[in-house]
């Protein structure tokens, strides 16, 4: 590094009173290695509050550094020219050992003018790579490069455990008007904690800020950051090579959705990490016959009740369940399993704690100022700013780190609707239109079209899903098409219809059956996922089978029925941990799954096990049936028997498969068992039953057809053939024809 030319200055000039004030905005003009031109000679001066004693190493020699009577600033003059960074040696005050140490305000900038720009322009998909605390060498030294972006503050420094909190003693440079701000300071450790102290230009009040875009903290509830270092040796390699090659569209996508802290706890009641995670979740992922899983948001989030959508660390994996790399280990191990992850990603709104991302420099800076825009009323949250290029930055190279640096298969983007709608949950006069006068916001739909495009150009293969409520036109279209480009889209309207039948007594269910049929209204419309997600079993919605009526027999008898329905229709497959084995009380984040469940014999049947066996039977039925995958976006893949059977509250359909295949799915949605019940069959021939949701062996009462039955030559419901055969109560069935 070159040195400074400077003014000859004094220890106790304005410089030196600014540094000991913690104001100075760059001290860089005064610390470090200067040259005064007017007499020829270099100075070096450190700001070491801690230390008793500094040396300087010139040649192969140690300087003693001449302190100023603040007994802060330490100076060294020569007449030679003083190599920077300064090799220091450094004794703290109460201790007897000291340490060697280079000078920070001796190393160059190593942030490019291109990134910056790029930033600044909304395209910086990897910032993550220049701002934060980015371990690296620089001129052969091991240091870390903080960089934050804080364009309204007078001056910003780097405080931890390694210089006792103290904001004067790492102060950073501005770099230009690119409001970013930048220090590399040597010989970090992964033990060492740090944040932002920021003093606001405007106002002059100081705070002190985690790092956006800090990849690990410390343990709750502390709130610093901790410097990050991977060390984790991915063995995915053939898992990404064939990732862009395959075929999402017309294969199985059977999605487990996940809470990590509440799955499973350790024996002690405490979170089981990541790596435990991989080994008692994966088997029961693998054994069940799901392809992938989606786990609730694990960016770092302070309070659990939030269940992880109210991140305060956005690149930093919580530290609940272990470290980075325990969570890619955990990734690791799902993709050597055939399990894809899904991350829940929630680029729609963050919390207003004030050490974290709200009002960072002391202005509106992620988040719009005018609550109308910028503040969600019912979660007491702020929204980005996304028209604001350096946000969208921040949030592209968010989405890009989890899919580069942990090898996450899709990203479930939430609450999108809330999004998409500048009067999303606000009356008149609470929002304000955009401006051609309407409610759409016009740069959250050019920030997901972004999206959309840079993880379909950068990586391949990945999934985009949209929890998206409303009618929007062509979520999972392509952006050419004039879509916002998601691969899947949530069919929340579907969920709502067949949950709300699904509660009401049977014997009322006729005159509602247009919910169970008005899905296929639209159900080729967008690529659609069928949820029944964890929002669907909390805040007194109760559990899925406490939602069915009828004592404990038809409850399960309903629950087996709606499960069999779920994975016969279009669309791709979501449930919620606990579905599967039919959890009876709300979901709670604060404890584990009630696993003792499956000991459960009410009415001497093995009710919950036998939830489980249904269930993980429809799921290989579904992966193993092209018929129930191939065509799940494809009006071709699908073909009422009959669907207006209402007074019987019956339903029958054909799904087909790309392979020519087929098979029957007939329900019965009343506890009315129909015998001889005739069904119009495409072909002629013997149909097997696969599947009786009726079953003994799911807790059923074994109404059906033993192995299947013959079709007779008599023409039924528009088919060329029929089958007679017993429909179970509250039940479904599915045939094949041999």
């Amino acid at each position: 590094m070159t040195a400074k030319a400077t003014a000859n200055h004094s220890p106790d000039n304005h410089h030196l009173q600014r540094i000991l004030d913690a104001t100075h905005h760059n001290p860089f003009e005064y610390l470090g290695v200067h040259h005064d031109v007017k007499t020829n000679r270099w100075q070096l001066r450190v700001f070491l509050p801690n230390a008793l004693h500094v040396w300087v190493k010139i040649g192969q020699a140690w300087q003693a550094m001449i302190p100023a009577p603040s007994q802060s600033l330490f100076t060294f003059a020569a007449t030679a020219p003083l190599s920077a960074p300064a090799v220091l040696k450094i004794q703290p005050k109460g201790q007897t050992e000291p340490y060697e140490t280079l000078d920070v305000y001796g190393f160059d900038s190593t942030l490019s003018a291109d990134d910056l720009y790029l930033f600044a322009e909304g395209r910086l998909y990897e910032a993550y790579q220049c701002l934060g605390a980015v371990p690296m060498q620089v001129n052969g030294v091991t240091g870390v490069r903080f960089a934050v972006w804080a364009p309204n503050a007078a001056r910003v420094s780097v405080v931890g455990s390694f210089n006792q909190w103290d904001g004067r003693v790492h102060a950073m440079r501005v770099l230009g008007s690119s409001g970013v701000w930048e220090l590399f300071i040597p010989h970090l450790t992964e033990h060492d904690l740090y944040k932002f102290e920021i003093r606001n230009r405007e106002h002059g009040y100081v705070m002190l800020k985690a790092d956006p875009y800090g990849k690990a903290f410390e343990a709750r509830p502390g709130t610093a950051n901790r410097i990050c270092h991977s060390h984790y040796s991915w063995q995915d390699q053939d898992w990404l090579q064939q990732r862009p090659r395959h075929d999402w569209l017309h294969t199985p996508f059977n999605c487990y959705e996940v809470h990590l802290g509440s799955w499973q706890r350790a024996p002690n009641g405490h979170f089981m990490g990541y790596r435990a995670m991989a080994d008692a979740l994966i088997p029961h992922l693998v054994d069940m016959g799901y392809t992938h899983i989606e786990l609730l948001p694990i960016a770092e989030h302070p309070l659990n009740e939030s269940w992880g959508y109210q991140v305060t660390g956005y690149f930093a994996p919580t530290q609940r369940y272990g470290s980075p790399d325990d969570l890619k280990y955990f990734i690791d191990r799902c993709h050597a399993a055939n399990i894809g992850v899904i991350l829940d990603w929630v680029p729609g709104h963050f919390p207003k704690d004030d050490w974290a991302l709200a009002r960072f420099d002391g202005t509106a800076l992620y988040e719009h100022a005018d609550p109308r825009l910028g503040e969600h009323m019912d979660w007491g949250t702020y929204i980005f700013n996304y028209g604001r290029n350096e946000v969208r930055s921040f949030l592209l190279s968010n989405a890009y780190y989890w899919l580069k640096e942990f090898h996450i298969d899709g990203l479930r983007v939430d609450a999108v609707a809330s999004m998409l709608y500048l009067d999303y949950s606000r009356k008149d006069g609470e929002w304000l239109p955009n401006v051609y006068g309407g409610r759409e916001n016009l740069d959250v739909i050019e920030f997901l079209k972004q999206l959309n495009m840079m993880v379909g150009e950068r990586f391949p293969g990945v999934l985009t899903i949209a929890e998206e409520s409303t009618a929007w036109p062509a979520v999972s279209r392509p952006v050419y098409a004039g879509g916002l480009g998601f691969s899947m889209k949530w069919n929340m309207g579907w969920m709502n219809d067949i949950l709300t039948y699904m509660q009401l007594d049977p014997v009322y269910r006729q005159y509602h059956h247009d919910r169970l049929t008005f899905g296929q209204m639209y159900a080729y419309s967008e690529n659609f996922i069928l949820p029944f997600s964890h929002d669907e079993v909390v805040h007194g919605k109760r559990s899925l089978l406490e939602k069915m009526p009828g004592d404990d027999w038809q409850k399960f008898a309903n629950l087996r029925l709606l499960m069999t329905l779920q994975m016969t229709m279009p669309g791709k497959k979501l449930n919620f941990m606990g579905n599967e084995i039919a959890q009876r009380r709300e979901w709670s984040v604060n404890q584990s799954l009630d696993w003792h469940l499956l000991e459960d014999t009410t009415l001497g049947h093995d009710l919950h096990r036998g939830i489980q066996r249904a269930s993980k039977d429809l799921n290989w039925l579904y992966r193993q049936q092209s018929a129930l995958h191939a065509h799940d976006f494809d009006q071709q893949g699908f073909q009422w028997i009959d669907c207006e059977d209402a007074e019987q509250s019956i339903l029958s359909y054909v799904r087909r498969g790309k392979d020519h295949s087929f098979v029957i799915i007939l329900l019965n949605f009343t506890p009315v068992p129909r015998h001889q019940y005739r069904l119009g069959v495409p072909q002629s021939g013997y149909y097997q039953e696969l599947f009786n949701s009726d079953a003994a062996c799911y807790g059923g009462s074994n109404v059906g057809n033993g192995s299947g039955c013959q079709s007779d030559p008599v023409p039924w419901m528009n088919q060329p053939a029929s089958i007679s055969l017993n429909l179970p109560p509250l039940g479904g069935v599915i045939l094949q024809l041999q």
